[in-house]
């Protein structure tokens, strides 16, 4: 059976009176592609940050390799690396794109200038983007900064492999692109995550049903802070859960209310 690396266990979240996750229990497994679905505002990237340990639950517990997690991400070191991308690829347009890859290396590491550039280089390589280190992100198309996101993520210190992220965590990553774009990122995912030394293990949050179907192994559905159901790639077509078929259908009529 398959190891968990993230366990979430009778997790709540709140935003002022919002009740966005309410006692969610969740689990991804060593070497899963995890997809997390479900209408807009429905708590999808709040679960992301949760197990990036950017937000802190207000009830339950969060286990990471089945140590609990107590506080942030910035309290206490997981016993492993999480990396994170994010919607909007949140590169520093002031910096270079080497210098936005080997932005964590620069601030936290002892390695020289040449061999932290060697380093990008390599992760730029492997997201199709070798020989760019030196543009700027407002040079680069979307799905470009997509891929340098990527890059950034899946870097790491050689001489500290606690460093190495052994789970991606991807918010919307093909969102806002055209749909050979999507295709070019959905690709990279898998590829990625097939690559010795780097993170075999990732959870996607997307609406876009290509990328659900190209990326995902395990599918959960979210709606209203709950998990309402849970399947393969293959279930999707089979299902007659009603929320799942009003979602991938995109009708209006169904349990899942239309807001505005």
């Amino acid at each position: 059976m398959a190891e968990p690396i993230i366990e979430l266990k009778g997790v709540s979240k709140s935003f002022g009176s919002n009740l966005v996750l309410d006692r969610v229990d969740l689990t991804i497994y060593k070497g899963e592609a995890l997809a997390i679905i479900g209408p807009s505002g429905t708590g999808k990237s709040t679960i992301l940050r949760l197990i990036a340990g950017l937000l802190a639950p207000d009830e339950g517990e969060i286990y990471v390799k089945g140590q609990m997690r107590e506080g942030l991400i910035e309290d206490k070191a997981d016993p492993i690396g999480i990396g994170m991308v994010f919607q909007q690829a949140a590169l520093f347009d002031s910096l270079t794109v080497e210098e936005n890859v080997g932005f964590f290396l620069y601030q936290h590491s002892r390695l020289s200038r040449q061999r932290i550039r060697e380093l990008v280089n390599r992760s730029l390589e492997m997201v199709g983007l070798p020989g760019i280190g030196d543009r700027y992100p407002a040079e680069l198309s979307g799905g470009m900064r997509k891929r340098v996101s990527f890059a950034r993520a899946i870097i790491s210190n050689p001489d500290n492999p606690k460093d190495r992220s052994e789970v991606l965590l991807y918010d919307e990553p093909t969102a806002g692109l055209d749909p050979i774009a999507s295709t070019v990122i959905e690709d990279l995912i898998r590829q990625l995550q097939c690559l010795t030394g780097v993170c075999n293990t990732y959870a996607i949050v997307t609406h876009q049903d290509s990328t659900i179907r190209r990326t995902a192994d395990r599918i959960i559905f979210l709606y209203q802070g709950k998990l309402q159901w849970e399947g393969t790639v293959d279930d999707i077509n089979k299902t007659d859960h009603p929320m799942v078929r009003q979602f991938f259908s995109g009708k209006v009529e169904g349990p899942i209310q239309v807001i505005g």
